[in-house]
Protein backbone atom coordinates (compact mmCIF):
# COMPACT_ATOMS: atom_id res chain seq x y z
CA UNK A 1 0.00 0.00 0.00
CA UNK A 2 1.16 3.38 -1.03
CA UNK A 3 2.26 5.99 2.08
CA UNK A 4 0.38 9.01 1.71
CA UNK A 5 2.20 12.13 0.77
CA UNK A 6 3.36 14.23 3.44
CA UNK A 7 3.14 18.01 3.24
CA UNK A 8 5.22 20.42 1.91
CA UNK A 9 6.23 21.74 5.02
CA UNK A 10 7.97 24.91 2.48
CA UNK A 11 10.38 27.35 4.48
CA UNK A 12 10.01 28.86 8.26
CA UNK A 13 7.36 27.63 10.63
CA UNK A 14 4.08 27.95 12.01
CA UNK A 15 1.72 27.64 14.77
CA UNK A 16 -2.15 27.47 15.24
CA UNK A 17 -4.21 28.63 18.18
CA UNK A 18 -7.84 30.00 19.42
CA UNK A 19 -8.61 32.50 21.76
CA UNK A 20 -11.43 31.55 25.02
CA UNK A 21 -12.16 28.36 22.76
CA UNK A 22 -14.35 25.93 24.72
CA UNK A 23 -15.92 22.79 23.10
CA UNK A 24 -13.02 19.81 23.30
CA UNK A 25 -14.21 18.52 19.47
CA UNK A 26 -13.05 22.03 17.67
CA UNK A 27 -9.90 22.07 20.03
CA UNK A 28 -9.30 18.07 19.20
CA UNK A 29 -10.04 18.94 15.20
CA UNK A 30 -7.97 21.47 15.46
CA UNK A 31 -4.82 20.02 17.17
CA UNK A 32 -5.29 16.93 14.77
CA UNK A 33 -5.28 19.34 11.36
CA UNK A 34 -2.42 21.21 12.59
CA UNK A 35 -0.40 17.49 13.57
CA UNK A 36 -1.61 16.86 9.76
CA UNK A 37 -0.32 20.44 7.95
CA UNK A 38 3.17 20.45 10.03
CA UNK A 39 2.62 22.85 12.37
CA UNK A 40 5.33 23.69 14.91
CA UNK A 41 3.19 23.68 18.04
CA UNK A 42 -0.19 24.48 19.06
CA UNK A 43 -1.56 27.05 21.81
CA UNK A 44 -4.97 28.31 23.60
CA UNK A 45 -5.38 31.79 25.07
CA UNK A 46 -8.20 31.59 28.05
CA UNK A 47 -9.65 28.09 26.79
CA UNK A 48 -12.38 26.73 29.03
CA UNK A 49 -11.33 23.44 31.59
CA UNK A 50 -13.67 21.43 29.23
CA UNK A 51 -11.87 22.06 25.87
CA UNK A 52 -8.55 21.51 27.38
CA UNK A 53 -9.44 18.19 30.03
CA UNK A 54 -11.43 16.37 27.45
CA UNK A 55 -10.19 17.05 24.15
CA UNK A 56 -11.10 14.18 21.76
CA UNK A 57 -7.69 13.95 19.16
CA UNK A 58 -7.35 10.91 17.15
CA UNK A 59 -3.82 11.74 15.67
CA UNK A 60 -2.88 11.87 19.35
CA UNK A 61 -1.23 15.20 18.48
CA UNK A 62 0.15 16.11 21.99
CA UNK A 63 2.62 13.46 22.10
CA UNK A 64 3.90 14.86 17.98
CA UNK A 65 3.06 18.30 18.49
CA UNK A 66 4.16 20.95 22.02
CA UNK A 67 0.86 22.69 23.05
CA UNK A 68 0.61 25.70 25.43
CA UNK A 69 -2.24 26.59 27.35
CA UNK A 70 -2.13 30.45 28.35
CA UNK A 71 -4.39 31.74 30.65
CA UNK A 72 -4.31 35.54 29.18
CA UNK A 73 -3.65 37.72 26.36
CA UNK A 74 -0.98 39.31 28.38
CA UNK A 75 0.59 35.67 29.40
CA UNK A 76 1.00 34.83 25.18
CA UNK A 77 4.60 34.44 24.79
CA UNK A 78 6.19 33.79 21.06
CA UNK A 79 9.16 33.01 19.89
CA UNK A 80 10.84 35.68 18.61
CA UNK A 81 10.32 37.30 14.76
CA UNK A 82 7.39 35.03 14.75
CA UNK A 83 4.35 37.33 13.67
CA UNK A 84 0.55 36.78 15.61
CA UNK A 85 -1.71 36.63 12.41
CA UNK A 86 -5.46 36.83 13.48
CA UNK A 87 -8.65 35.20 11.81
CA UNK A 88 -11.41 36.89 11.91
CA UNK A 89 -14.29 38.46 9.86
CA UNK A 90 -13.41 41.57 10.11
CA UNK A 91 -14.04 44.37 7.03
CA UNK A 92 -10.82 45.53 7.74
CA UNK A 93 -9.48 42.41 7.82
CA UNK A 94 -6.89 41.61 4.65
CA UNK A 95 -8.86 38.30 2.52
CA UNK A 96 -6.69 34.91 3.05
CA UNK A 97 -6.19 34.58 -0.76
CA UNK A 98 -4.58 37.73 -0.85
CA UNK A 99 -2.29 37.52 2.01
CA UNK A 100 1.52 36.56 1.89
CA UNK A 101 1.76 34.77 4.60
CA UNK A 102 5.08 35.52 7.48
CA UNK A 103 8.09 32.48 7.01
CA UNK A 104 7.28 32.70 10.74
CA UNK A 105 3.84 32.87 12.50
CA UNK A 106 1.21 32.10 14.88
CA UNK A 107 -2.38 31.95 13.71
CA UNK A 108 -5.31 32.48 16.34
CA UNK A 109 -8.77 31.79 15.64
CA UNK A 110 -11.90 33.02 18.01
CA UNK A 111 -14.23 31.28 19.92
CA UNK A 112 -16.92 29.15 18.55
CA UNK A 113 -20.01 32.14 20.11
CA UNK A 114 -17.66 35.05 19.24
CA UNK A 115 -14.73 37.15 18.14
CA UNK A 116 -11.05 37.64 19.09
CA UNK A 117 -10.88 39.90 21.57
CA UNK A 118 -9.90 43.69 21.34
CA UNK A 119 -6.78 43.02 23.56
CA UNK A 120 -6.01 39.81 21.15
CA UNK A 121 -6.55 41.83 18.02
CA UNK A 122 -4.62 45.17 19.12
CA UNK A 123 -1.45 42.22 19.85
CA UNK A 124 -2.04 40.85 16.00
CA UNK A 125 0.75 41.92 12.91
CA UNK A 126 -1.79 40.94 10.58
CA UNK A 127 -5.70 40.06 10.69
CA UNK A 128 -6.71 37.53 7.67
CA UNK A 129 -10.57 36.47 6.81
CA UNK A 130 -11.25 34.00 4.81
CA UNK A 131 -13.87 35.54 2.05
CA UNK A 132 -17.28 33.58 3.47
CA UNK A 133 -20.53 35.08 4.06
CA UNK A 134 -21.01 33.75 7.51
CA UNK A 135 -18.64 32.73 10.25
CA UNK A 136 -17.45 29.06 10.33
CA UNK A 137 -16.24 26.18 12.60
CA UNK A 138 -13.53 27.20 14.15
CA UNK A 139 -11.21 24.05 13.44
CA UNK A 140 -12.65 24.26 9.61
CA UNK A 141 -11.22 27.61 9.37
CA UNK A 142 -8.19 26.47 11.12
CA UNK A 143 -7.60 23.62 8.47
CA UNK A 144 -8.22 26.70 5.85
CA UNK A 145 -5.87 28.72 6.94
CA UNK A 146 -3.16 25.89 7.31
CA UNK A 147 -3.81 24.69 3.56
CA UNK A 148 -3.24 28.22 2.25
CA UNK A 149 -0.02 28.29 4.09
CA UNK A 150 1.38 25.02 3.13
CA UNK A 151 -0.15 25.92 -0.37
CA UNK A 152 1.14 29.42 -0.76
CA UNK A 153 4.33 28.48 0.65
CA UNK A 154 5.11 24.49 -0.05
CA UNK A 155 7.30 23.35 -2.66
CA UNK A 156 3.95 22.18 -5.20
CA UNK A 157 4.00 22.86 -8.94
CA UNK A 158 2.58 25.85 -10.23
CA UNK A 159 -1.08 25.26 -10.97
CA UNK A 160 -1.77 24.88 -14.50
CA UNK A 161 -3.64 27.05 -17.02
CA UNK A 162 -6.14 24.77 -17.95
CA UNK A 163 -8.09 22.44 -15.11
CA UNK A 164 -6.75 19.52 -14.20
CA UNK A 165 -2.92 18.27 -13.15
CA UNK A 166 0.39 20.14 -14.03
CA UNK A 167 1.30 16.98 -16.16
CA UNK A 168 -1.47 17.48 -18.43
CA UNK A 169 -0.13 19.68 -20.90
CA UNK A 170 -2.13 18.42 -23.88
CA UNK A 171 -5.24 19.52 -22.73
CA UNK A 172 -7.11 16.42 -23.90
CA UNK A 173 -10.55 15.42 -22.18
CA UNK A 174 -9.39 16.49 -18.74
CA UNK A 175 -6.20 14.99 -18.95
CA UNK A 176 -7.02 10.97 -20.14
CA UNK A 177 -4.24 11.50 -22.94
CA UNK A 178 -1.68 12.64 -21.01
CA UNK A 179 -2.18 10.25 -18.34
CA UNK A 180 -2.20 7.52 -20.56
CA UNK A 181 1.11 8.20 -21.10
CA UNK A 182 2.73 7.55 -18.66
CA UNK A 183 1.16 4.81 -17.71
Amino acid sequence: MRQPAMPSAGRGYFAIGAERISKSLNLGNLMRSAHGFGASFTFTVGASYQALEAFADTSKSRQHVPHYNWASVEELALPDGCRLVGVELLDEAIDLPSFRHPLRAAYVLGPERGSLSAALIARCDHVVKIPTSFCINVAMAGAIVMYDRVRSLGRFAARPLSEGDPANTMGHEGGRQSRDRRN
